[in-house]
C-alpha cells in the first residue's frame, strides 16, 4: 500500500489553524497555503538523490553534496492546486509545471478531464501533484490515472487537508503513490466536505466564495 505522510511540523499547524480559520482573508489564505506547501516541500523531497562534487571555500578545497541531476515536476489539479505551485517552485526553481483540469459528470459523477498541458518528458520526471483538500479522492484518483497514461511513472499527491475516505480511494487504486498531508480529519460530510476541513479551498484561494 501506498505510505501516508502525516507532516506534523510545528510551523505547520499553526499556519494550518489560520488557513482553517473562517476569519482569515484571501490575502493572508492564499499566503498561508504557500508558506505550508514550501515548508511540506522539504518532506515531500527528502528521498531526492545527492552527487559529490569539489568546490573551493574561501579557506581551502572540499567535497560536497549537490542534487544529483534528478528532474522534477509539479501538476496541480485545477484550480484549488495553484495555490501550492509557488511554495514548490520557490524552492526547486528548475521544477517544470504542468496543469489537469477535472469536473464531475453530473449523471455518472465520475471525474472527466477537461484540459491537461504537461512537459513532455513527464516519464522522466518525479511528478508532484497538489491539491489542497483530499475528499472523496476521486480527483486525485483520475489524476494519477491521467498522469499514468502519459507516461508517469513516478509520482507523489502533496494536499493540505485529507479525509479518510479520500486516503483509502487512493491507495485502493494507486498503491504505488505516496501521500504526504498536513492533517488527516474526521470524516466527510453529507455534501461532501471534509469535517472539519478548511471550506472550499478554491473559492477562498481566489476570493469567489
Amino acid at each position: 500500500m501506498s505510505k501516508v505522510h502525516v507532516l506534523d511540523h510545528p510551523l505547520i499547524q499553526h499556519k494550518l489553524t489560520f488557513i482553517r480559520d473562517e476569519n482569515t482573508g484571501v490575502k493572508e489564505f492564499r499566503e498561508m497555503v504557500d508558506e505550508v506547501a514550501l515548508l511540506m516541500t522539504y518532506e515531500v523531497t527528502r528521498d531526492l538523490s545527492l552527487q559529490e562534487v569539489e568546490i573551493n571555500t574561501p579557506i581551502c578545497k572540499t567535497k560536497s553534496k549537490v542534487l544529483a541531476g534528478k528532474k522534477i515536476g509539479v501538476v496541480p489539479i485545477l484550480r484549488a492546486g495553484l495555490g501550492m505551485v509557488d511554495g514548490i517552485t520557490s524552492l526547486i526553481p528548475s521544477a517544470k509545471v504542468g496543469h489537469i483540469g477535472l469536473y464531475r459528470d453530473p449523471e455518472t459523477l465520475e471525474p472527466v478531464e477537461y484540459y491537461c498541458k504537461l512537459p513532455t518528458d513527464i516519464h522522466e520526471r518525479d511528478l508532484i501533484i497538489t491539491d489542497p483538500m483530499l475528499a472523496t479522492g476521486g480527483s486525485a484518483s483520475a489524476a494519477i490515472s491521467f498522469l499514468k497514461q502519459r507516461g508517469a511513472k513516478h509520482i507523489k499527491l502533496m494536499c493540505l487537508i485529507a479525509a479518510p475516505e479520500g486516503i483509502e480511494r487512493v491507495q485502493k487504486d494507486h498503491d504505488d503513490v505516496d501521500i504526504y498531508v498536513a492533517a488527516v480529519d474526521e470524516k466527510l460530510n453529507e455534501h461532501g466536505y471534509i469535517v472539519p476541513g478548511l471550506g472550499d479551498a478554491g473559492d477562498r484561494l481566489f476570493g469567489t466564495k
